[in-house]
């Protein structure tokens, strides 16, 4: 079983052994991500490319998208093997399915390193911490209701960050006996169409709802819209990522109910990867197969301090 472990803070995040003068250099490196039209991808490609430039500053990176498709995915390791790549930096299309090509890469003295989902054979992994994600979202609720209230964890598709997500929800909810769940087994599907639907069922089911979890934004954004459209209100909305959407409805007064978000860093989840997988390069090996990076809750209150996916982080 993977160890896990949880950084104290960013500080101890960026440290790293200072590499000595007979090096392995970062000279190219291959990035293979779900979709580069989701801005989540986008900001792991730029966090990507700004910590391996200042690796080497003539660093070649290639980064594709493998657009959910596993078979294309493969074809593109096979490429960065082709290729030479010191250095593959990949968000798997299939945890277990990818580990033949994950072995075939290192067979030829690649190193391999996934993001924000663990992968079978990787050389390490680097994802959120995503049962502290759904505590504190889901402790957020909580206190907005004093402890006492009926409450739904919108459920997802039963991949680890969402299972850990409901894991750290129901372990906050089940310390308060105020608490109620009404419902936590529905699949929202990880999309905004999706978490219309099912919130439609609660709202037209549930005369009194509190508040309600939702794993991700997406599905939040479509439980907001059911409720909008049902003429209900006073609930509060929670959920997983900080993604530029949920930036929006934080901001946005017409969309009280969405109150807030367990954020992800992705730009600082790539940078972790590489540094980490530099460091296997030059013979450090991680102390950690698993890093998990911790989630800050961005609330209406604190929206306007937060950088969010599309900023500008290289400064």
């Amino acid at each position: 079983m993977l160890k896990m472990t949880m950084l104290a803070g960013a500080a101890m995040a960026l440290a790293l052994t200072t590499a000595p003068a007979s090096a392995k250099e970062l000279k190219s490196i291959g990035v293979s991500l779900g979709s580069m039209g989701n801005p989540f991808f986008v900001a792991l490609s730029k966090g990507a490319e700004f910590e391996a430039k200042k690796t080497n500053p003539n660093v070649k990176i290639t980064t594709v998208g493998f657009e959910y498709d596993l078979g294309k995915q493969v074809t593109q390791i096979d490429n960065f093997i082709a290729a030479g790549v010191d250095l593959i930096l990949l968000n798997p299309g299939d945890p277990k399915a990818i580990g033949p090509a994950i072995k075939k890469a290192q067979a030829a003295g690649i190193v391999v390193v996934a993001v924000d989902t663990a992968a079978e054979g990787a050389d390490a992994t680097v994802t959120t911490n995503n049962v502290q994600a759904g505590e504190i979202s889901c402790q957020y609720i909580v206190d907005k209701l004093g402890g006492k209230g009926d409450v739904i964890i919108e459920n997802g598709p039963q991949v680890s960050a969402v299972i850990d997500r409901v894991t750290g929800c129901k372990n906050v909810f089940g310390k308060n006996a105020g608490i109620k769940v009404l419902s936590s087994d529905q699949d929202g599907k990880g999309s905004r169409e999706g978490g219309l639907t099912v919130a439609q069922g609660y709202l037209t089911r549930f005369s009194k709802i509190d508040a309600i979890f939702a794993i991700n934004d997406p599905q939040a954004i479509g439980t907001d819209l059911a409720a909008k459209q049902q003429n209900r209100s006073g609930i509060i909305i929670t959920a997983v990522d900080g993604a530029p959407d949920i930036e929006a409805s934080l901001k946005d007064a017409g969309s009280p109910q969405i109150q807030a978000s367990a954020s992800q860093d992705p730009f600082f989840m790539a940078r972790r990867a590489v540094q980490i997988g530099v460091g296997i390069l030059n013979g450090q090996k991680p102390a950690s197969t698993v890093e998990l990076l911790p989630s800050k809750l961005v609330t209406r209150d604190n929206i306007k301090d937060y950088k969010g996916w599309t900023s500008d982080r290289s400064q």
